[in-house]
C-alpha cells in the first residue's frame, strides 16, 4: 500500500473493502478552510462584545493575533485531499448585513473564499478519483435562517448530485458498496434544517480536548476511550487549543510553533492507537497543519493493523 498516494482508499487491501468506514482510520482535517481566513473580514458575531469592542480599538495588535492563532492549515483543499484528507471539518457562516446569499467559513474571522466555490473544487476532485470517499461535516452555521439553510441545503444536492450518500446503517457502508452505488460524499449537517433531507447526515461527534498541551490532549482522548467509542462515525482531535490567557503570555508563539512543539508526543500516541470495532479503537483522527506534519500517513498505516486483525 503506497501511503502517500492520493488514491489510498482504492490502494487498500481487498480484505478491507467490505469493512465499515466506521471501523477503519481515516485522517481528518480540523477547520479545514482556515488557511484562507480574510484578515480584513468582520468578527463573527459570537464573539464577545469585549474582544470586539478591542479589535475596534486595537486591530494593529489583534489582528496578528487572530492570524496566528486562527490558522489552523496552510494547505488548499484540493491539497489536503491530494495528501490524503477523507474528513473535513467545515465551519459554515453567512456575512452580518450581506444581501446576497454567499456563505463563507469561519474561525473567528471569516475566510476569502466562499462555501460552493470550494464545494466545487471539492466535486471536482473526485471525478477525477471515482474510488475516493469523503466526509464533509457542515457546523456553527452562524447567520444562517432556515430560508437560507434550505437554499444551501438545495446548492448541496445539486452540485454533488448522485455522489451524495444517503443516510443509511453504517454497518453496511463500506468501501466496496459505495463503489457500486456511486456514492463519494458522506455530507453532515448539524442542523435541524436538515432533519427531513435524507441525503444529508447527522453531526459527528468530534472528541475535543480544549487543551494547550499534547499531554492534556492524550489524557482527554485516553478518558473518552475508556468510557467506550461511538456506535458510527466520530472523530479524535489531536488539535491543540490556546486560550486567551495563553495567547497574551505568549506574544511570540502561534498555534502553528504550539502544534509543532507538541508534535513528537502526539505522534507517539497515535502510532499506538488502533482502528476496528473494539470500545478502544479509534476511526477518523484529525489535526491541525495537515500538510507539513505526516498526519495522512500515520493514520492510514493504522489499517494495517486491522488487516492483522482481521486476517
Amino acid at each position: 500500500m503506497d501511503l502517500g498516494c492520493q488514491d489510498w482508499m482504492s490502494a487498500l487491501p481487498a480484505e478491507l473493502w467490505d469493512v465499515p468506514l466506521t471501523n477503519l482510520a481515516i485522517p481528518g482535517s480540523h477547520d479545514a478552510m482556515s488557511y484562507c481566513l480574510d484578515i480584513n473580514s468582520p468578527l463573527v458575531p459570537s464573539e464577545s462584545d469585549f474582544f470586539r469592542l478591542l479589535d475596534r480599538l486595537f486591530s494593529c495588535f489583534t489582528r496578528p493575533a487572530i492570524f496566528r492563532w486562527a490558522t489552523t492549515q496552510d494547505k488548499s483543499i484540493e491539497e489536503q485531499l491530494s495528501m490524503g484528507i477523507r474528513f473535513f471539518d467545515l465551519r459554515v457562516a453567512h456575512k452580518p448585513n450581506d444581501s446576497s446569499s454567499d456563505l463563507y467559513f469561519t474561525h473567528v474571522i471569516y475566510t476569502h473564499l466562499t462555501v460552493l466555490e470550494t464545494l466545487s473544487s471539492v466535486a471536482t476532485w473526485l471525478d477525477s478519483h471515482p474510488k475516493e470517499i469523503v466526509i464533509l461535516a457542515c457546523s456553527h452555521f452562524e447567520g444562517l435562517e432556515d430560508k437560507l439553510h434550505q437554499l444551501f441545503i438545495f446548492s448541496l444536492k445539486k452540485l454533488f448530485g448522485s455522489k451524495l450518500c444517503p443516510q443509511v446503517s453504517e454497518s453496511v457502508l463500506t468501501l466496496r458498496s459505495l463503489w457500486a452505488s456511486g456514492y463519494q460524499v458522506v455530507l453532515s449537517y448539524d442542523s435541524q434544517s436538515a432533519a427531513r433531507h435524507q441525503e444529508l447526515w447527522p453531526a459527528i461527534p468530534y472528541w475535543w480536548a480544549n487543551q494547550h498541551t499534547a499531554q492534556g490532549v492524550i489524557s482527554y482522548l485516553d478518558w473518552n476511550k475508556d468510557l467506550g467509542r461511538p456506535e458510527g462515525f466520530f472523530v479524535s482531535g489531536l488539535n491543540l487549543t490556546a486560550d486567551r490567557y495563553y495567547i497574551t503570555e505568549n506574544p511570540k508563539q502561534s498555534l502553528r510553533t504550539l502544534t509543532f512543539s507538541n508534535w513528537e508526543c502526539l505522534r507517539k500516541w497515535l502510532e499506538e492507537q488502533a482502528p476496528g470495532s473494539d470500545p478502544k479503537s479509534l476511526n477518523i483522527i484529525a489535526g491541525d497543519f495537515v500538510g507539513p506534519l505526516p498526519l495522512c500517513s500515520l493514520v492510514i498505516a493504522l489499517n494495517k493493523k486491522f488487516l492483522r486483525i482481521i486476517s
